[in-house]
């Protein structure tokens, strides 16, 4: 998993409240268990028509959003299924940042664990930071400080400590389980002199 540390990039301001995880990214992409290759599917219903053309006002085909690395997006962000083809959608595409008031508790949980940062601020202040993405303005997100930093203005925002170490260190579940590697190696010689029976090959 690719570390996080700062990012500067103009928003994507997606202003719809309780977009789901089949809006995010449908049905039929999931047939993957790749990470890559599901930004093409990332908002599919709203980027494209019935007949898989581009919809040219939507957000994300627009110069400079279809760029963007931060999205902010309407309460209750991520809602509906668990799928966890959502945020690899989201990464893909190359948004590594979702800024909301409030997000569903999986997705939020699946964010971190796949490199995606989710804030959670007040609604009036992702409403002020929708105004520079309207202007097309840069806004910076630093993890550090845990800032986001706007105009002449530094937004604080709340995260869980240990999300926080294994998003700066890039940590996924796959990689936590590989730092006690040694300890496993330990336990499993334990148990091969303690209760050697157990590995006993009838």
């Amino acid at each position: 998993m690719k570390k996080f540390s700062k990012i500067k990039s103009i928003p994507a301001y997606v202003s719809l409240q309780n977009i789901d995880t089949d809006m995010i990214v449908p049905k039929q992409f999931l047939k993957t268990i790749k990470r890559t290759g599901l930004g093409k599917g990332l908002f599919y219903e709203m980027r494209f028509n019935e007949k898989g053309e581009i919809v040219k006002d939507f957000i994300l085909n627009t110069e400079p959003y279809c760029n963007s690395k931060i999205l902010i997006a309407g309460k209750n962000f991520g809602c509906g299924s668990s799928r966890e083809h959502a945020p690899w959608a989201l990464l893909d595409f190359g948004i590594s940042c979702v800024i909301s008031s409030s997000f569903a508790d999986i997705f939020y949980n699946n964010c971190f664990k796949n490199g995606i940062l989710p804030i959670k601020i007040q609604e009036a202040i992702v409403l002020e930071l929708a105004e520079y993405s309207k202007r097309k303005e840069e806004i910076e997100v630093e993890l550090e400080k845990q800032e986001i930093k706007f105009g002449n203005k530094i937004q604080k925002f709340e995260v869980d400590q240990f999300k926080k170490k294994c998003l700066q260190e890039g940590l996924d579940d796959i990689a936590l389980s590989m730092e006690k590697v040694n300890l496993i190696d330990k336990f499993e010689d334990r148990i091969k002199e303690s209760r050697p029976w157990l590995l006993k090959n009838d």
